[in-house]
């Protein structure tokens, strides 16, 4: 028999209160470690939701210090070629609440910041964020409610890091994933030249309106 939870009072009964160090944590302003975490993070998870609580959750990557810090309570991501969708940012101009979560290669705890969000198409600080001599066409500003570190565990039970643990050819390629999942009448030879070795050399490059999308 399936028994759900139905209530905040059912979960307190099952979980527990968090103790007093972890209830109360959050922060609203960046603290200097904070600064130096996201100037060390090439990566962090983007969620969203749209203006019916569909969720979304995009992953953002680059140089380590990507996320560029504003003031102590506002914080910027740059848009990167990609496939289109927009399924985040156009999450973000209906509903401004983000949550995101950062990453330091290595590290099992992460650097977790909510807040509300809206899209720039151009600010003087674009400038720095040209990678590769790409300038971002858009960024997420973000405007901090909540900033905490989150606890080891979730990395330590999964062996994220450990290389001893990594599988990536437990599944068949990105190529032959396309062809069995998204694309059944593309040539395999054709998807395994898109995601071949100069797949790599493509992630700045921009791909003007009313032209083929790149595959993602």
């Amino acid at each position: 028999m399936t028994v759900e939870i139905t209530s905040h009072e059912e979960l307190r009964e099952l979980l527990g209160v968090p103790n007093a160090r972890a209830a109360s944590k959050e922060r609203t302003r960046l603290h200097a470690r904070d600064r130096e975490w996201l100037g060390a993070s090439p990566f962090c998870l983007m969620a969203t939701a749209g203006a019916d609580g569909s969720c979304d959750v995009s992953p953002k990557g680059d140089p380590a210090g990507f996320a560029l810090v504003l003031d102590d309570t506002t914080i910027a991501l740059p848009e990167r070629p990609g496939n289109r969708r927009a399924d985040g940012y156009r999450n973000i101009l209906d509903n401004p609440h983000i949550g995101l979560l950062f990453l330091i290669p290595g590290r099992t705890d992460t650097l977790r910041i909510n807040g509300r969000a809206r899209l720039v198409s151009d600010a003087p600080w674009f400038d720095d964020m040209v990678v590769k001599g790409h300038r971002p066409v858009l960024a997420v500003v973000v405007e901090i409610e909540q900033i905490f570190y989150h606890c080891a565990k979730a990395f330590l039970r999964s062996a994220l890091w450990r290389p001893e643990t990594w599988q990536p050819e437990a599944l068949p390629s990105r190529a032959r994933l396309i062809k069995e999942v998204e694309a059944p009448t593309e040539s395999l030879e054709d998807l395994e030249r898109h995601y071949g070795p100069t797949y790599a050399t493509k992630i700045y490059v921009s791909v003007p309106p009313g032209c083929r999308e790149p595959r993602q």
